[in-house]
């Protein structure tokens, strides 16, 4: 027995693709639901966000503000991101998500989006 030496479970980028998956179906249903605190549930606290519009935002308390503000003033609005690829780094500690964003009752339509993750003990979380 070795005590002191710290055992982590091993991931593969298939496990840390299909959790970065769940979460943002989590994250989309949260977003039709207009439930704020799981719009920002996954995000980290230094998340940053760049809209279709061009606003920045920065800082997770900053960004849910912004999302109750956009359910107030947009009483219909979803939005639905659907991730077509995800990378996992080769040390398993951030990842970039690419996809397409399609929108109902919004000033847009949709488009292309790309997110940024990173995994802080043991979770995936959004930083941009």
């Amino acid at each position: 027995m070795f005590f002191g030496q710290k055992i982590y479970a091993q991931t593969t980028p298939q496990k840390d693709e299909a959790a970065i998956r769940a979460a943002r179906a989590a994250s989309n249903q949260a977003i039709a639901n207009h439930n704020v605190a799981g719009v920002v549930l996954n995000m980290l606290d230094d998340y940053s966000i760049v809209t279709g519009r061009g606003k920045h935002v920065a800082g997770k308390d900053s960004v849910a503000a912004f999302w109750q503000q956009t359910f107030t003033q947009m009483q219909g609005v979803v939005y639905m991101r659907t991730p077509l690829q995800i990378t996992i780094s080769k040390n398993d500690t951030l990842a970039w998500e690419t996809g397409r964003w399609t929108a109902i009752h919004s000033y847009s339509g949709g488009g292309k989006y790309s997110a940024q993750w990173r995994k802080t003990n043991g979770v995936w979380k959004t930083q941009a």
